[in-house]
């Protein structure tokens, strides 16, 4: 991921109003984040500290830059454990909750939405890169591992292509 800084995020929300991201509050993280630190992040995502169901994610593209997404938690839990959409860890410490996001452009506006399941606190970078538990004697856990870091890296830029397509 490309260096950010705080302008280059603002400006790259693609479904939120002016107001929303003039309002918007970055990480408490944000200032003591390091250039070394991007390569492990896959994403930036957080929660706002005044809003509790509400979280921003920045997301990267396949062949475009950055898009900032801001998105709602829905008010009910699942039923049962649910599991991340993107890091698809087995193992999580933390919960995992519906979140839904406004379309960008002229479909959002007409209040068209995606949701997916995501960890509350948006760890999936953090997950996908803890060893998986072995499947089996001989299983190559790091390739396993390496794998997992690719696939949370095209669902997230799948996502971000969902919103801002016309479809």
């Amino acid at each position: 991921m490309q260096s950010l800084t705080e302008s280059f995020i603002r400006a790259s929300f693609v479904n939120a109003s002016r107001k929303e991201v003039k309002d918007m509050r970055l990480p408490g993280f944000f200032e003591e984040l390091q250039e070394p630190d991007w390569p492990d992040l896959d994403f930036l995502g957080w929660r706002d500290p005044k809003l509790p169901r509400r979280g921003y994610t920045v997301l990267p593209r396949l062949d475009n830059d950055p898009v900032g997404i801001v998105l709602k938690q829905a008010e009910a839990s699942p039923r049962s454990r649910a599991m991340c959409n993107w890091c698809r860890d087995v193992r999580l410490p933390n919960e995992v909750v519906f979140w839904s996001a406004k379309r960008a452009g002229s479909a959002g506006r007409r209040g068209n939405t995606v949701g997916t399941l995501i960890c509350r606190d948006f760890e999936c970078s953090r997950n996908v890169r803890n060893d998986p538990p072995p499947a089996y004697e001989g299983y190559d856990v790091a390739a396993a591992r390496v794998r997992r870091i690719e696939e949370l890296q095209l669902k997230i830029a799948a996502f971000a292509e969902l919103l801002t397509s016309d479809r």
